[in-house]
């Protein structure tokens, strides 16, 4: 039996959970008011840990994907072992979230139960390319930096101060832009089971114009708002992090555009992790700026 759980372990996919650390980062860099590092620390243990990997398993059980998934180039085989480990990192999650605070726990739910919905059989919300897309990038982005807030100790006032909610609406701009490029080499796949993802929909050469539109009206709006909140070193500090992140997704749509073999899993996975890694640490320096 432990054999079972420990080949469905790697469905999990714990470690592409943490591509998700942006949304994190930039909930805190964005308080301005009193919050707790501490708790900070565990709403990074139970989103990154418990929570984000209980959905990627439970995705996966129901998807039964036989070629590359996020994180995963050779997935192995689904079995029922899969969901009981869902069961017990969504279990894992909710208790972890309940002893930050009460609030907290109840978004962990609703997160939890919304990513069900994505992907259970009976609902499958991916199968409707407009609403699977909206639900990703609302809930993954404003709905996640809000939560991250929240379960940092952040009191309303600080959640739904102007420029603090235009922050989260940038974080789902940023969602809706790069969310498509992590469907673009499951075309084959998702055309299979019959999810009309939006990617799917858009086409290889779409995904890439969709992507680009959604990322600089993202960029656009995190302008504003910093210049709204009077922190205008904040967006130079975005722009140099990112510069990398610019020219690999320029070098990608190029070739892509010429050739849609390139628009396959190890790219995707390359543009993640460098995107991943670069905006956290853009965010990562604006709070240690902040602080220090």
């Amino acid at each position: 039996m432990l054999t079972e759980y420990r080949k469905a372990l790697p469905l999990l996919r714990i470690p592409f959970s943490l591509y998700l650390m942006p949304v994190f980062w930039f909930g805190l860099s964005a308080l301005r008011g009193p919050w707790s590092g501490g708790r900070a620390l565990g709403v990074f243990a139970v989103l990154h840990l418990l929570a984000y990997p209980a959905s990627n398993g439970y995705n996966s059980y129901y998807d039964r994907d036989e070629g590359s998934i996020g994180g995963l180039e050779a997935p192995p085989p689904v079995t029922p072992a899969l969901l009981h480990l869902v069961w017990l990192f969504d279990a894992l999650a909710v208790a972890g979230a309940a002893l930050l605070s009460g609030a907290f726990a109840g978004l962990v739910v609703v997160y939890l139960l919304v990513s069900k919905a994505y992907s259970y059989e009976g609902i499958r919300l991916k199968k409707y390319p407009l609403l699977s897309t909206a639900v990703v990038v609302v809930f993954q982005g404003a709905f996640t930096f809000l939560m991250a807030q929240v379960g940092a100790g952040a009191g309303p006032a600080l959640l739904f101060e102007k420029t603090n909610l235009l922050l989260a609406l940038v974080s789902t701009l940023f969602l809706c832009g790069s969310y498509p490029l992590t469907q673009v080499y499951q075309h084959a796949e998702d055309g299979r089971r019959g999810d009309r993802t939006l990617s799917l929909r858009l086409g290889i050469r779409g995904t890439f114009v969709f992507a680009a539109v959604g990322l600089l009206a993202g960029a656009g709006a995190l302008a504003l708002a910093y210049w709204l909140r009077g922190e205008p070193r904040n967006t130079l500090i975005f722009l140099a992090a990112t510069g990398p992140v610019v020219a690999l997704f320029g070098r990608w749509a190029w070739l892509a555009w010429h050739d849609a073999a390139l628009a396959n899993f190890r790219w995707t996975m390359r543009m993640n992790q460098v995107s991943s890694l670069c905006l956290s640490a853009a965010f990562v320096a604006m709070l240690l700026w902040r602080h220090f």
